[in-house]
């Protein structure tokens, strides 16, 4: 296209990612057989991925890593440009996006880790899964990726349906009744978020006449809208009027499609079905990169808009509210872990969109560091989950099956009291104490004080959630082992499951080192972000 650039480097976030599932598919067809080399060419390219997104970190003072930009168009004779006609960038990167990118990289890392095949094949039909969950897996890496950096609507709506799309397919994968049952709810679901979205794209570019998702385009909203109505006599004043209304009601629609991705109620429902219905990697990378993708689609829209003011910030303000009310009462009653984490995560969502009700740099970057430090423990607590059902298959995600683990392993019970301690904001945790913090910011300087309230409530509600399970970590099994359901382990057999299952071991110590390291240096991801 005529005066397009494009700078390839600044894309290698994303296209690291596509070449890995290329080469995937290519081995594949040379050599089916192959069970590991899928995920091995999906962890190097996720941390290939990861590695593109460092030079964007270190951007300030507004600037960001730019490609695909549009020359500016000259005006026809006596009709000035238009929105949307100057030099615009379709992909722009700054410190924020890539932080965001580097997050989605890592936590994808960590979910091929979990998800390495063991050295025995259970059946012959896992021979044609490997290759398949990886080209999924990293299918949906660079949808996230994308999106964050992305600022015309239809790469924006394109990147955030390849981020869902595959994981419906992942959690139907694995043919059990209740993936299929999880995967339909989420595709159900992602189809009324989709509509959602697009009809608020749609609004969007009848008010502003613009596809890009810019402040310039927003700015330019009334004069737009005025210039397409000046045939049929409409005054200015009432051209900015409706063209205003137009884009608080598209702000509106993208926050409910968004909704359904970040699981916020009332678009929730899917979510425990899901996570349950899935394999533990794939709840994982649906509790963590999915939600990245999700909120970086927020941010994306969110920002563009902060120019006008603080449209939708009311419907935010109650979907907060309602999510970690709803999420945090369900969780007290989960014994299953899976389904515990699944409604963890309704409630961490409330936290995560509430620092919006402030549209502003400030509350922008504090509902980003409340999503990487919720992610970073997730991480960990759905790794430990993973091994324990490597060495308990039948009950392991039963909160029993916790009890007495401090003795057992304390190197894992120590890092699951490290995450849910961040996930509950107490010490040791105290990088989730700092996103706690960071979170009620906005919200008291914007004079939200029932809002505040409800989260003070919901902050205590947490604690008794997770201490559940901390309790069981620490509480030593009650009569003897047969009876608790925790059996005893020779030292042998678990360095045997060790060596079949490496990429558990791996994932789980990767993840619990970023949360040891953001625990005890909190400013490291504070400065991320700005």
């Amino acid at each position: 296209m005529k005066g397009l650039t494009i700078d390839y480097v600044t894309l290698l976030p994303a296209l690291v990612p596509v070449v890995g599932l290329v080469v995937v598919l290519v081995a594949d067809l040379v050599d089916p057989r192959l069970r590991r080399t899928p995920y091995a060419v999906a962890a190097l390219a996720a941390l290939g991925s990861a590695v593109a997104t460092v030079p964007g970190l270190a951007l300030g003072g507004g600037s960001a890593r730019q490609t695909f930009c549009l020359a500016a168009r000259p005006a026809a004779a006596g009709r000035p440009a238009g929105p949307g006609l100057q030099q615009v960038c379709l992909w722009q990167a700054d410190a924020l996006a890539s932080t965001l990118q580097l997050a989605a990289a890592l936590s994808a890392l960590v979910c091929i880790a979990l998800a390495w095949p063991s050295a025995r094949r259970s059946r012959p039909a896992d021979s044609t899964r490997e290759p398949v969950e990886a080209v999924l897996l990293l299918a949906a890496l660079a949808g996230t990726v994308v999106v964050a950096a992305s600022r015309d609507v239809g790469t924006w709506l394109i990147a955030l349906e390849l981020a869902t799309l595959p994981v419906i397919a992942l959690v139907a994968l694995s043919g059990r009744r209740s993936a299929v049952a999880g995967a339909t709810q989420l595709l159900v679901t992602s189809l009324v978020s989709f509509a959602l979205l697009v009809l608020g794209t749609a609004l969007w570019f009848t008010a502003t006449g613009s596809p890009f998702l810019t402040p310039d385009a927003a700015l330019s909203s009334g004069g737009a809208f005025a210039a397409a109505g000046a045939g049929a006599g409409t005054t200015p004043v009432v051209a900015a009027s409706v063209a205003s209304g137009l884009v608080a009601l598209a702000t509106v629609l993208v926050v409910a499609g968004v909704g359904f991705k970040l699981s916020l109620v009332p678009f929730h429902a899917w979510t425990p079905t899901a996570y349950s219905g899935s394999s533990v990697p794939i709840a994982t990378f649906l509790a963590t990169v999915s939600k990245v993708a999700a909120l970086a689609a927020l941010l994306v829209v969110l920002r563009a808009v902060a120019v006008l003011g603080t449209p939708a910030v009311l419907s935010i303000a109650i979907l907060a509210a309602l999510s970690m009310t709803l999420g945090n009462v369900m969780a007290l009653r989960q014994d299953d872990v899976v389904r515990l984490l699944a409604w963890s995560t309704v409630a961490q969502a409330g936290w995560v969109v509430m620092p919006l009700v402030s549209i502003s740099a400030l509350g922008v970057g504090a509902s980003a560091t409340y999503l990487l430090t919720y992610v970073v423990a997730t991480l960990v607590a759905f790794a430990v989950v993973a091994v324990t059902l490597r060495d308990q298959p039948g009950d392991g995600r039963r909160l029993t099956a916790y009890e007495g683990l401090w003795q057992r392993s304390p190197w894992r019970a120590g890092a699951l009291a490290l995450a849910l301690t961040s996930l509950a904001g107490l010490p040791p945790g105290v990088i989730g104490l700092v996103g706690k913090i960071t979170a009620l910011r906005p919200v008291m300087a914007q004079g939200w004080v029932w809002l505040a309230v409800i989260a003070a409530a919901n902050a205590v509600i947490g604690v008794a959630v997770y201490l559940r399970w901390f309790r069981a970590v620490i509480t030593a099994p009650t009569g003897a082992a047969p009876a608790t359901g925790v059996p005893t382990r020779d030292p042998a057999a678990a360095l045997a499951a060790a060596r079949r299952r490496p990429g558990l071991v791996l994932g789980l110590v990767l993840a619990s080192a970023v949360l040891v390291v953001v625990s005890v240096q909190p400013d490291l991801l504070l400065g991320l972000l700005g």
